[in-house]
């Protein structure tokens, strides 16, 4: 959470059905969470518990709208460069459904412009100094969006496994990926992310060669943290890895 992390968290402010919104995010003007030097403090816990509470309504409203549309939502989380928008890129080469992406990133739109390269709606949010996104952002960005015209709707988080664990930004399901270059560490180290899966992907397993990556005794560190978490091994290099995603995806769909 952005206690813990640091990060600037803005305030929001938008309407629906004529009705003023306002996210009270601490500011600029305010220290940061994490500078309190007592965390503890029933005012702060105050704030934050507002800030959430406030975020949990508005994602309720994204889901319905995505419910409306009849519209799957998965929000895409991991640390930095695991491969979350190579993969969106190769599931859109497999065109076994209609997907759009609400994208995420402190700075730049190079992520949305790859995937606007390869023919998939996307729209791109930067949150500048903020490391996530909250459902106030993804409520903007769904009026960017053509909900009819997806059977999915992917958010790709911003690189973080610990701030997007706390936001529930509207979706439906998490996926949750760790790439093997990253090391053996991250499941154990970062367990309230990998408790939000409901799918944890083993990313560039065509590198497994070049690294000492256990991978059945992360698997097993997975299932500890969630017991009936699934878990599937991809590679963008491996058409059939893929497939299994999808598969996994399409099965979501039609159990709505």
């Amino acid at each position: 959470m952005c206690k813990d992390c640091g990060c600037s968290v803005v305030e929001h402010s938008h309407s629906h059905g004529g009705e003023t919104h306002s996210h009270e995010h601490k500011d600029s003007h305010h220290q940061h969470l994490h500078d309190n030097p007592q965390l503890n403090d029933p005012k702060t816990i105050s704030v934050i518990t507002k800030i959430l509470d406030k975020n949990d309504q508005e994602a309720q409203h994204n889901r319905e709208h995505f419910n409306s549309h009849g519209v799957l939502c998965i929000n895409l989380m991991s640390s930095p460069g695991s491969g979350k928008t190579a993969l969106l890129e190769s599931l859109s080469d497999l065109g076994e459904f209609k997907f759009g992406v609400i994208e995420g990133d402190l700075e730049t739109s190079l992520d949305a412009d790859r995937l606007k390269a390869k023919g998939i709606e996307a729209h791109q949010i930067q949150t500048g100094s903020a490391c996530h996104l909250d459902a106030f952002m993804v409520h903007k960005a769904l009026h960017h969006m053509d909900l009819d015209n997806m059977d999915v709707c992917f958010i790709e988080n911003v690189g973080n496994l610990v701030c997007p664990a706390s936001y529930d930004v509207g979706s439906h399901l998490n996926i949750v990926l760790v790439s093997i270059p990253e090391g053996e560490d991250k499941i154990a180290k970062y367990p309230v992310m990998f408790r939000k899966a409901d799918l944890i992907l083993f990313t560039k397993t065509d590198l497994l060669p070049y690294f000492e990556y256990d991978m059945k005794k992360e698997k097993e560190t997975a299932r500890k943290l969630k017991p009936n978490v699934d878990i599937l091994e991809v590679s963008t290099k491996d058409v059939e890895s893929l497939r299994k995603v999808s598969q996994w995806i399409r099965f979501k769909m039609e159990m709505r």
